[in-house]
């Protein structure tokens, strides 16, 4: 299994800090799970590939795309630094 860590700042709340753990077993378009922590609470969730598909579809975008983009966003790091926001709800 194949595990990153990502330091974010979310739009929401640009002084906060989170801490965001993406974890997958052969890539990300096979399904993947999600840790974030603020360092005080943290939540976990998950995506299969199956979600991935729907949400592919509900975005009429080409799943290699979507699953190119979710790498970009979730995993990528300092390559995709300012590229991608994130907000907190």
């Amino acid at each position: 299994m194949e595990r990153t860590w990502n330091r974010i700042h979310p739009v929401s709340d640009p002084e906060a800090t989170y801490f965001l753990q993406v974890s997958w077993e052969k890539d990300l378009g096979t399904g993947f799970g999600l840790l974030l922590s603020d360092c005080q609470c943290a939540w976990t969730g998950t995506a299969s590939e199956s979600d991935i598909s729907r949400e592919a579809a509900d975005i009429e975008m080409d799943r290699e795309k979507y699953v190119e983009e979710l790498r970009k966003a979730l995993i990528a790091g300092e390559e995709s630094a300012g590229k991608y926001n994130f907000v907190i709800s």
